[in-house]
Formats: C-alpha cells, sequence, structure tokens
C-alpha cells in the first residue's frame, strides 16, 4: 500500500483516467478560470516538488501537478511504455481532459526534458516553458562526448532487477537527493523522507528503472546526435539551472539560441532540485511568463 498522500493547504486531489490508458494522479491549486500551468515532476520526486511553487503562486494561477504514470500516485500505464514521448501524450491528454486548450509549462528533471517534447511536438498547446535541473536537448556533441561521465548514475537505475532492487532501499534515494542538493538551508527533511518512502514502493521503483532504461537503451543515442536538430521554440521559453547541479550548469550554454524567446540563468548557491532550492526565482519566471503571453 502506499504511504499517506501528502496533503498541503488548498490543494484538491483527483485520480482521472487518460486515453493514453493510465490513471493519474493531479494535485490542483488555484482558481478554476485562471491562467492553467501544468507541473511536470522528475526522478526521484513525486507532485510534492511543487508544494512551495503553489505557496507562491495558488492565488493566481490554476497550478495542476500530476505525477507521471507509474510513480507518486499515479496508476500503472496499461502499455508497460515508458518513452519520454508517452509522458508528452499523458500531459496533452490530461489537459484535454480538463477543457484546457493551451497551459504554461513548468518542468522538473524528466519533467522538463517532457516539457521540451511538448514546446517542439505540440506547441499549439504551450503558452510558455519553464525548464528546471535539465540539459537542453541542443548540446553540442563535444560537450556531450566530454561530459558523459555525468551521466554515469544512470547505468545501475536502468540495470533489470538491480535498478528496481536499489530503488526500493530508502536510503539510495535519499542519498540520491542529497547529492544533487546545493542549498542546505532549503533542505525539507519531511519531503525527503516522503519522496524516499514512495520511491521504495514495488510499482515506483519498477517505473524509475523503466524511465532510466528506456532512456539509456533507446532514446540517449538520439538525443545526443542531434534529434532536436532544426527544431525551435515558438513560445517564450526559460531554462533555470543551479550553479552547483552535479549534472553541470555548462549544459544551458547555447540555450537562447534555439527560440524566438529562450533565456537561461544559472543559479548561484542552488543544486539540482530548483522548485525547492529557488522556489521564489521559480515564481518570478512563471509570473513574468504569464504577463508576456
Amino acid at each position: 500500500m502506499s504511504p499517506a498522500l501528502p496533503e498541503l493547504p488548498g490543494v484538491r486531489h483527483r485520480y482521472l483516467p487518460l486515453p493514453t490508458r493510465v490513471r493519474v494522479h493531479v494535485a490542483e491549486a488555484g482558481p478554476a478560470d485562471a491562467p492553467p500551468v501544468l507541473c511536470l515532476h522528475g526522478w526521484p520526486q513525486h507532485w510534492l516538488i511543487w508544494r512551495r511553487v503553489i505557496a507562491a503562486l495558488q492565488g493566481e494561477c490554476r497550478l495542476l501537478c500530476p505525477d507521471l504514470r507509474g510513480m507518486g500516485w499515479s496508476g500503472w500505464p496499461a502499455d508497460d511504455d515508458f518513452r519520454k514521448e508517452r509522458l508528452a501524450e499523458d500531459a496533452v491528454a490530461l489537459l484535454d481532459r480538463l477543457g484546457i486548450e493551451r497551459a504554461h509549462v513548468i518542468g522538473h528533471d524528466w519533467g522538463a526534458f517532457t516539457g521540451f517534447l511538448l514546446a517542439v511536438r505540440a506547441p499549439e498547446r504551450v503558452r510558455s516553458l519553464l525548464a528546471l535541473g535539465i540539459v537542453h536537448p541542443w548540446q553540442p556533441r563535444g560537450r556531450m562526448a566530454a561530459n558523459l561521465w555525468r551521466f554515469g548514475y544512470q547505468l545501475p537505475i536502468a540495470a533489470p532487477v538491480l535498478g528496481e532492487a536499489l530503488l526500493r532501499r530508502e536510503s539510495v534515494t535519499r542519498r540520491a537527493i542529497r547529492a544533487g542538493w546545493g542549498d542546505p538551508d532549503t533542505w525539507d527533511e519531511q519531503a525527503a523522507a516522503s519522496y524516499a518512502a514512495v520511491q521504495a514502493q514495488p510499482q515506483a521503483a519498477r517505473a524509475a528503472s523503466q524511465l532510466y532504461r528506456t532512456f539509456v537503451t533507446r532514446e540517449a543515442v538520439p538525443f545526443a546526435t542531434g534529434a532536436f536538430a532544426g527544431r525551435r521554440l515558438a513560445m517564450p521559453a526559460r531554462l533555470l539551472i543551479g550553479r552547483r547541479d552535479p549534472l553541470g550548469a555548462g549544459f544551458a550554454e547555447g540555450f537562447e539560441r534555439h527560440g524566438d524567446d529562450a533565456r537561461a540563468e544559472i543559479l548561484e548557491g542552488c543544486g539540482h532540485f530548483v522548485p525547492e532550492e529557488r522556489a521564489a526565482r521559480v515564481a518570478e519566471h512563471a509570473r513574468e511568463l504569464i504577463a508576456s503571453t
């Protein structure tokens, strides 16, 4: 049985079956008639990673924070498919289910990767994109080759059997979060305990392992060799990366060349978990993007 669902003031919870063959849990906050903002989390978190952003923006926006397929309190996908294109299709299906034509998108980690896919493949559904703690997909091959070592952590997670076994140990998830956290003043022990407890569940461990296995075996090479070449961001877009992110802040370089209104910012003293470490700055960018559209 999954751990208890965290409760936050003003947050409502729904479970919605989607035509992409998954039942998705959505945490929602803010007025129904406010600008819709779709918030997509990454690993090893769930919807709770947005708690500080929710607190900052719930009076101004309609915040929709789904758990990715198989993770958090969302169900297991009937198609067993963890391609990132499928995550993007879940996002579009969720917007359709809620009757939302276009939304502002904020994504972190795998959620940000999904946001990039949404922005280039379904630009008519995205008003603006705010990507956090992610390598943007227009990296020069030389830069990727020189930094392959930074992505070595993905291999044990992706390994059959071993990956799930590792992820079911709460201490492994805690160490992963600690390793990526840059600002100790923003640490939240209660949230970290929730992430570790949920990730230790058999379904969540299996989902995370398959998420990485699919990337390593089917998506990494196309990503590193120009799958996004020639694609541009048609909507205002921002990329925020922490200076202390283990993935490397240098991956923000060149982002501005791939959109008519695309800019990157490196956050001093911040690690990988931008929505938690720099929620106020995320909220500032979200407000600016909403106002600009």
